[in-house]
């Protein structure tokens, strides 16, 4: 049985929300490229960096570890370039309850 890629690129609002201390964000990717997951406070700071690196078609996950950080809402950045050079990017929020 052969399991083709994903037709689109999408970010998916991760799981649990509120969370404490850990939360799940997935994405899929149609082709390999370069992601890139990012973690900002509300005033636009970066607090973590969840990937930046070149990763393969498919479906992946990522577990984000707060348990450093304070109860509050943050924003998650996410951006996909592909092979060809074409972007693709998506922000979503999420709330760490402690």
């Amino acid at each position: 049985m052969t399991v083709s890629p994903p037709d689109r690129v999408d970010l998916f609002q991760n799981y649990p929300n509120p969370f404490n201390p850990s939360t799940t964000i997935s994405y899929l990717l149609p082709s390999d490229g370069r992601v890139s997951l990012n973690i900002n406070n509300l005033l636009g700071q970066q607090i973590a960096v969840l990937a930046d690196e070149d990763e393969r078609a498919g479906y992946h996950q990522v577990v984000f570890d707060a348990a450093r950080f304070s109860s509050g809402m943050y924003v998650y950045q996410f951006t996909f370039v592909d092979q060809s050079g074409k972007r693709f990017s998506s922000q979503k929020r999420m709330m760490l309850l402690k």
